[in-house]
């Protein structure tokens, strides 16, 4: 099944990768804080590793207008799971968001035709 208005959806669909990706952000923001009471604790190379992907997950929330901002946001996707290996409980958090952005995938392959680029022109109408 796909979109009568194929632009309109892609637009929507970007409002929401860009939301999801603005949570992810904030998500990651809550990490340092879970480490800084476990084994090593908080060392300055965590914290700037996590507060670059909090800033760039923001950033690519800007960027979903684009036609590359999907494929920015998905590629975000992988160091936001990794987060795991530093705190326990974003392997749980992180997972839930990726299977959420492979949800907006999803759906937007299926309302658009395809999970990336701009919405594929609509044949001029017969007539």
């Amino acid at each position: 099944m796909t979109s009568p208005d194929k632009p309109r959806a892609a637009r929507a669909l970007g409002g929401g990768a860009a939301a999801i990706l603005l949570l992810e952000g904030i998500a990651v923001l809550f990490v340092p804080r879970g480490i800084a009471q476990t084994g090593e604790g908080l060392t300055t190379t965590r914290l700037v590793l996590l507060l670059t992907l909090a800033a760039l997950l923001v950033l690519a929330s800007g960027v979903q207008r684009r036609p590359q901002g999907l494929v920015i946001g998905t590629a975000l996707q992988v160091p936001l799971l990794l987060t795991g290996l530093l705190g326990s409980a974003m392997w749980l958090v992180g997972g839930v968001f990726v299977l959420i952005w492979l949800y907006l995938l999803q759906i937007r392959k299926e309302l658009v035709g395809s999970p990336f680029g701009p919405p594929p022109a609509d044949p001029p109408a017969a007539g």
